[in-house]
């Protein structure tokens, strides 16, 4: 195989890596990555992009109000319930990292498309 082909496989092989980069596995809980988007008609997932899960939430974004929906929305999406989701860093950033319970596992996997 010439230089060329062993190149391209790398990157092809690298952006699947990137692709799912958005969540990450611990023993107890997973953390997801998220780009939330306040003041949207309605709270949805919109894709994956940069390495975060991209949701636009219905919700303003004052005193907890769009990460309490955040987490609502998340929880019912997931099937877990809302006192097991938690925004663990970026409470008040657009960029934000949300902890699940790792039950959770199969429907992310299911989100990334594996």
């Amino acid at each position: 195989m010439d230089y060329y082909h062993r190149y391209t496989i790398r990157r092809i092989l690298i952006n699947i890596y990137l692709m799912n980069n958005w969540f990450l596995i611990t023993k107890d809980s997973i953390l997801i990555d998220i780009k939330a988007t306040p003041g949207a008609s309605k709270t949805e997932i919109t894709g994956i992009k940069s390495n975060r899960l991209c949701i636009r939430v219905a919700a303003a974004p004052e005193d907890g109000k769009a990460n309490a929906c955040l987490c609502e929305f998340l929880a019912k999406t997931l099937g877990c319930p809302k006192r097991d989701v938690a925004v663990i860093k970026g409470e008040k950033s657009r960029l934000k990292t949300v902890e699940v319970p790792v039950a959770c596992e199969g429907v992310l996997k299911g989100l990334a498309g594996d």
